[in-house]
């Protein structure tokens, strides 16, 4: 199969990734990256806020569990508005 026949496969099956495309998956990905990071330095973080206060801690990592779900949330709302 030469290339010019798996660009036509690609296209039928609609897997060609356009420039918009490309930068989603782009920004998805270095959001997600820069949240595992983070998620590297919560149990530090955690135990911390914790010894100030276990109320504070447990309102933390329940921010922390949040946080990912607003984040795309809100970013879906913003695109879609374009």
């Amino acid at each position: 199969m030469n290339k010019a026949d798996m660009r036509a496969a690609a296209a039928c099956r609609g897997t060609t990734m356009d420039r918009e495309t490309r930068q989603t998956a782009l920004a998805t990905f270095l959001i997600l990256a820069v949240f595992g990071t983070f998620l590297y330095f919560v149990p530090t973080i955690m135990l911390a806020v914790g010894n100030i206060s276990p109320v504070l801690g447990g309102v933390f990592m329940g921010l922390v569990l949040i946080a990912p779900f607003a984040f795309f949330w809100l970013r879906s709302r913003s695109r879609n508005g374009r």
